[in-house]
Formats: C-alpha cells, structure tokens, sequence
C-alpha cells in the first residue's frame, strides 16, 4: 500500500480542457492520459478527488448548480471521484480556500480523512503547487499551455503529463524535481499505445 493515501486533482486545464468559467456540462472534454491516470491510483486503492476555483460564481458568470452541473459530468466522465471541493468566491474576497491559500484542499483532506502529508496536489499552476505547500501536501505541477515558464521553475515536483506524475506517486510522495516516466525502459518503448496513444498500464 502506497504512503499516498489520496491524490486531489485540479479540474480545469489539468483533469479536462480549460473552459473558463464553463456552464455547459456538454463542454466537458478529458484531457489525454486522465482516464488510464485516475484507473491506475485506483487499482492502488488511492483516493482521487476534485478542486476547482470557480470566481464566476461570485461575478455573476455561471451559478452554484451550473457548477454542480459541470462537476456531475466529470464524475460520469471520469470518476467516481471519492471528493469535490469548489471555491466560488472573487480572487478579491480574500478567502481562505482560493488557492493559494491551503483551505480548499485541508477541507478536502479532511473529507476523506487524508492527512497532509499523505496527500499530492496536481494541477497546471502556481497557486496549486503554493497550495500544496501551504497545506503541508506535496505538490506536482503538469504544465499546460498557460502555464508560465517562471512557474514551473519554481515548482518543486514537474511532470510533463497525468501519467507520469501518477506514477510517481505510486510508490510514495514524489521525489526529485522533474518527474519522469518509472515504467521499465523495455516495456515503455516495445508496448504498442494503441489507438488512444497510452497503454492504460504501467
């Protein structure tokens, strides 16, 4: 049994497409690797779970029950996820769960009853990862294409995609600072991908 007892996912741009401040659950796309990711932590018996901020709540862009909507359809997509945690409030209302403040994911924790340094925090940005720190979690960064380069530098743990940074977890907290793909060299170049582009095995 893997020390990682449960590993919390930021939604938008790290589980499924960025669609800012989306309200349409039909919208909802998977990135690549989340399904054979998420399958594999829990053939592991870890936990997965769910955070998103969502500051259109609080402008008036989209309502709590759009979220609820949204988030409904990334279980069906990809869960079942064992915890949700959402922040609606303005960058402005100076909240304690808004990343980067710790809140969202202690509550989170809390809700599955996962300790802090037995939960990893992945997500696109900055505020994950100081998150994550704040929270006494471990942090890994998986870039996307808004992430800057002044963040991942700053990142403690990178993986370049959802696969590699679950697989580093498998065994334990992540360990060093660029993550890469544990699977034997053999196996990681000769298996064929198929037509998804991934094995679904580590």
């Amino acid at each position: 049994m893997s020390p990682v007892k449960a590993v919390l996912f930021d939604r938008d741009g790290t589980l499924v497409e960025d669609v800012p401040h989306n309200a349409d659950p039909d919208r909802v796309r998977p990135v690549d690797g989340a399904r054979e990711a998420l399958a594999l932590l829990r053939e592991h018996g870890i936990r997965t779970g769910v955070v998103t901020d969502q500051p259109g709540v609080a402008r008036g862009l989209l309502t709590d029950a759009d979220v609820r909507r949204v988030n409904h359809r990334v279980d069906e997509l990809l869960g079942p996820f064992d915890v949700f945690a959402v922040c609606s409030h303005d960058p402005d209302d100076g909240c304690g769960c808004r990343r980067p403040q710790p809140g969202m994911l202690l509550w989170a924790g809390g809700r599955i009853c996962t300790g802090p340094a037995e939960l990893v925090v992945v997500g696109a940005t900055a505020a994950d990862a100081e998150a994550a720190r704040r929270a006494g979690a471990h942090g890994i960064l998986v870039p996307n294409g808004r992430t800057r380069p002044e963040e991942t530098t700053r990142a403690d743990h990178v993986a370049p995609d959802l696969l590699t940074a679950v697989r580093a977890v498998l065994d334990g907290p992540p360990k060093g600072r660029v993550l890469v793909d544990e699977r034997p060299i053999r196996q990681a170049f000769t298996a064929d991908p198929g037509p998804g582009g991934h094995t679904g095995h580590a």
